[in-house]
């Protein structure tokens, strides 16, 4: 084993065969085909992965389907399904670092960035897991109460069916149980269709899930792409609901395809996430704040805080230090501990952000630092930033979703919220400012899902998360994350009061 390679069971699970799984069961493809997984350090194929198919969600949908009609799940007693995503957390728990390096092998992240994003996933288990028991319906009627008719009228709360889960491939374990761990606290079953560059830890977590006790059919993986597998999970009319982590483009075709049944959907989709610095500021904070905020994960997440605005008397500090702070940064293959900046996800990501670079360039902004890709071997790419930009260039409109930050110069308050808020996303914003005035008012007045002041990305179970405008619909995490699995039932009782014997 070279150094920095996975560990060894990790590296046998990667080698070994990867199939669908189905009914609690694994079972090749109805196709027998594969597909090449990759390390993106190196660009070497690691993996070969059964590619599931239309007829493949098929199978998984049915199974589903039987496993909600049979109530194999949402049957159970509360307390019995909370002891299982109890007992799934303390497994989680158990191969936590298993699990990260799945995640670095197959996306490239740094190790410490796998861990922690492991961490968030056991503590979104343990988190739904309490609240099973605390769902409940209403007793409204007090409200119906009259002199002519006596009402007994409450509601009830009811998983929705079968849910069909996307997860995108920057956050692979993280966003598979960001969906299911409130997907089954409400009681769905569910189908994931795991993002073909990351497949491997949401196989890997189908054999933690059975031995956690979840029932067959409740949880079923089918690894594929997006136009077969992905388009047939959203177009299947036994899909009651549709969560989807990825692109606003493929966001608004999944709508256009869940219409064929009014499927319930969530969309959690791009952003263009502004952070502001403001004069007062404290720069040993914002500095290193604003910078990861932009080139954490290689700047492959969603509410990257990829344009920056600060005021003109502290811009050329502000500049100066995140590029300082660029350059200092460690690129490597993320199971190096000392790697902070990791491989984009694919050559094709490479291409791409280095097209963005090269735009950059031609519209007139200045490269302070980056601007190139790194190495010889893998899909690297520096950490960049801008100046000189203005709104107009497709740099600042467009999403990267690569390492690539955008500075701008403003004056005011009312020159910063102007600016931030000039974008169709709305997922993310941060605010640097030592004046609780200056935060509140702000973040008031941002048109953004998540607010952060004096940091960035943080991220907790019970707080919502989600965008505004094309950045998604609804909102994941919180009672808000479990609402989204769930139906409403509202139940009148007519009541006669001369029924006394």
């Amino acid at each position: 084993m070279a150094l920095h390679d996975p560990s060894t069971p990790v590296s046998e699970f990667i080698a070994g065969k990867h199939g669908i799984f189905i009914d609690g069961e694994w079972r090749d493809g109805e196709g027998g085909e594969t597909f090449d997984v990759h390390d993106p350090a190196t660009g070497t194929t690691i993996a070969k992965v059964a590619r599931g198919t239309a007829a493949d969600i098929d199978r998984a949908v049915a199974a589903a389907r039987r496993a909600f009609e049979e109530r194999r799940w949402h049957g159970l007693p509360p307390e019995k399904r909370a002891d299982v995503l109890w007992n799934l957390a303390r497994i989680f728990e158990r191969e936590a670092r298993t699990l990260a390096e799945i995640d670095v092998a197959d996306n490239g992240m740094p190790i410490a960035f796998a861990e922690w994003m492991v961490g968030s996933t056991i503590a979104q288990l343990k988190y739904y897991a309490g609240m099973i028991t605390k769902v409940t319906g209403r007793n409204v009627s007090p409200a119906l109460a009259s002199d002519q008719l006596r009402m007994h009228a409450y509601t009830s709360v009811e998983p929705v069916g079968v849910a069909g889960i996307i997860i995108p491939w920057n956050g692979p374990i993280g966003t598979l149980i960001i969906k299911l761990a409130p997907a089954l606290a409400a009681g769905c079953s569910l189908v994931v269709k795991p993002a073909e560059l990351t497949p491997l830890s949401a196989l890997y977590a189908a054999d933690l899930m059975n031995e956690a006790g979840i029932p067959p059919g409740v949880v079923n993986i089918v690894p594929g792409f997006g136009h077969d597998a992905g388009q047939a999970l959203v177009d299947h009319p036994d899909v009651d609901k549709v969560s989807f982590t990825g692109s606003t483009a493929t966001g608004k075709k999944i709508v256009q395809s869940a219409a064929g049944n009014l499927k319930r959907v969530t969309l959690e989709l791009g952003g263009k996430s502004p952070v502001v610095v403001f004069d007062d500021a404290d720069p040993e904070i914002a500095i290193p704040g604003a910078a990861m905020g932009i080139f954490a994960n290689t700047g492959q997440v969603c509410f990257a805080g990829s344009r920056l605005f600060v005021q003109k008397k502290s811009y050329d500090k502000v500049v100066a230090g995140i590029s300082d702070f660029a350059k200092g940064l460690t690129i490597g293959k993320g199971m190096d501990p000392a790697t902070q900046i990791g491989p984009l996800i694919s050559a094709g990501q490479r291409d791409k952000v280095a097209g963005y670079l090269e735009t950059g360039v031609s519209e007139g902004a200045e490269i302070v630092t980056g601007g190139a890709a790194h190495g010889n071997h893998g899909y690297f790419v520096q950490p960049t930033v801008f100046a000189n930009v203005d709104a107009s260039m497709r740099i600042v409109r467009e999403e990267i979703f690569g390492p690539v930050l955008v500075a701008t110069p403003v004056e005011d308050m009312d020159d910063i919220v102007r600016m931030a808020n000039d974008t169709r996303y709305g997922l993310g914003a941060g605010i640097f400012t030592t004046s609780v005035n200056k935060a509140h008012l702000v973040a008031e007045r941002l048109r953004a899902g998540n607010v952060w002041i004096n940091g960035y990305g943080m991220m907790h179970p019970a707080m919502p998360f989600g965008g505004y405008g094309e950045s998604g619909w609804g909102r994941e995490n919180g009672t808000e994350g479990i609402s989204a699995y769930q139906e409403t039932k509202s139940v009148f009782v007519y009541l006669n009061e001369n029924d006394r014997t």
